[in-house]
Order: C-alpha cells, then structure tokens, then sequence
C-alpha cells in the first residue's frame, strides 16, 4: 500500500552509480536493506556491523569489487573516520549514507543510569551524526548526495517503558529537519524514514539496565509497566504485516528517487500516527493513548499516594 501513498518517480533517467554506505546490517532492515542492494551491480556498496557480526555478513555475502564488508562501531569515531578514509581512497567518496544502526533499551526513566543513557544516545542519535558531519564535505563538493535516517514510530509519539529509546529518535528527526534546510540549497536530500511495528524477532534484542531486566522488574511501583508492555509490544510486532523485506524496498525507492520527502511513513500504523499526531490536539490525543495501553489505569496502585480525586 506504501507506493499508492508515496508514488516516487525521478524526472530524468538514472545512470549515476552511486557508492552507498549503510550500518548496522547483522539483522532486520539493515540486513534486508543489505540484500536488495547486493542485487543491483551499478551501486557501489559497504555494508558494516559490530565486530560480533561481522562473521555473519561474510557467511551470507560474497564480498567483490563493488560489494564490500566492513566492521564499524558507530559510537567510535576512529572507527567511523577510519572507514570513511578507506571508502573516499578508493572511490572518492560516499554519495547515500543510510543511518540504520540502533539499539533498543527498555526501561522506565527511573531505572535508566547515566551509562544506560549514553549509550542508547550515542548509538541512535550521536554516531549517526558523526557520520553524517563525515560525509557532508565529499556530498557538498560535489552538488549531491543523500543522507537517509531510519527513525521509528517512536519518533513521532512516545511510549512508556521505551523513554530513552524515544528520545535518541525525536534527537535524530529533530537534527534530520534542521539538517534539511541546510543541505538543501546544497543539492543534498534528506529522508527520514519510520517505521512503525515490524514483522520480525527484533523484541528478542532488546537492552535492558540493572533494573529493568525482568528478574528485577517483576516486583516494585513499575511492575505492572513492563508487565503489560513488554507482552503489549510484543504482540505488535507479531501481528504487523510490515516486514524487514518491505521496509528495505522503500528504502530502495528512496535512493532511486531525485527528490524524496523529508518524512516517510514506512509502515501502516506509522502512517495512522504521523496524521493523527498532525491533527488530533495532544490535550485529546494523550489522554487516549494512555486509556489504549494495556492496564494502565491500574498501573502503580500500592506504591503511590496519589488521590483518585
């Protein structure tokens, strides 16, 4: 249903052979992202992950002179100034860089730590734009370029139990839109795209800190949080039709379309939230998403004083 709402269509005929990079392709959107471009031989491709993965991607991939692998911690600037020194020795430069690495904590704000915080912040939001400041001279000198960030859903509308997860992606599409306007007259796009629930295992990766894992979180004033979420969530996900595959062909569009949007709805229900969010007063819209979370007007009753009325 996507293409009826974003019907991408370049108003000249494409021969340029760009040289894309995307991270964190180990698994989900990435890796699928990583498969559809491994079948297209006029790109020029770098596919990375952690130095944990790295294994994997050379079992399922065959690296060539287009197609190459290569290990990159996102959070490590010598590690992202290293790669990106490679890549511009042997071709020149990065023309589409795809932001795709993240990780997920799940925890109430109060269980976050200032470690926990740092590196959900530091994997989502501030490696990202380490790379993106990395690239912007090679894509300015040259007139073009696209910079392509995978949000989240919960980059419009936030959820309880995923606070800091939250955060880095309203971080990353807030920088994305003041990064639009500077890049534009530049001949340099920006997209972000967001996806809502996915069709995949990605609920099984989740990072939790010393206080929301669920030996911990079982008892206390949040228990009845993660009691329903973590089950609430995960059944999302599993009923979503929006898989890994799908996401990576629009990501696909977006690199063969001379002007994509700034925002683009990637799933179903990211579509539902991106216009409600637009329309629907947050005075009326807030109330009603918390009366739509599994129990949540039980939630906190034994630890709290607060008056009913």
């Amino acid at each position: 249903m996507l293409h009826l709402w974003y019907y991408f269509k370049r108003k000249t005929q494409q021969t340029f052979k760009p040289v894309i990079l995307i991270t964190g392709c180990s698994s989900g959107i990435g890796l699928a992202t990583a498969k559809q471009l491994n079948k297209i031989k006029d790109y020029r491709v770098i596919i990375t992950a952690r130095k944990e993965s790295i294994k994997m991607l050379h079992d399922k991939f065959q690296e060539s002179e287009r197609f190459l692998i290569r290990t990159l911690d996102v959070t490590d600037e010598k590690s992202r100034n290293s790669l990106i020194q490679e890549i511009s020795k042997k071709w020149g430069g990065i023309n589409i860089l795809i932001n795709n690495a993240g990780i997920t904590y799940r925890s109430v704000v109060e269980h976050m730590t200032d470690a926990d915080e740092f590196a959900q912040m530091t994997t989502n939001y501030l490696g990202p734009v380490g790379l993106i400041r990395a690239v912007l001279p090679y894509m300015r000198e040259k007139g073009r370029g696209k910079i392509i960030n995978i949000s989240s859903v919960s980059g419009m509308l936030a959820m309880p139990t995923m606070a800091s997860y939250t955060a880095s992606k309203y971080a990353l599409e807030g920088m994305s839109e003041a990064l639009w306007y500077e890049t534009k007259p530049l001949g340099i796009n920006v997209t972000l795209v967001q996806p809502g629930f996915i069709h995949s295992q990605s609920f099984k990766k989740v990072h939790y800190t010393e206080y929301s894992k669920p030996e911990e979180s079982s008892s206390g004033p949040y228990s009845d949080y993660y009691a329903n979420m973590t089950p609430f969530i995960e059944k999302l996900m599993k009923l979503s039709w929006a898989t890994p595959d799908k996401i990576a062909k629009l990501i696909l569009k977006v690199i063969r379309t001379e002007n994509p949007p700034l925002w683009i709805p990637a799933t179903f229900d990211a579509f539902i939230f991106y216009y409600i969010r637009r329309i629907l007063p947050r005075r009326l819209l807030l109330p009603f998403l918390f009366w739509a979370l599994p129990g949540a007007r039980k939630w906190g009753h034994g630890y709290t004083r607060k008056r009913d009325h």
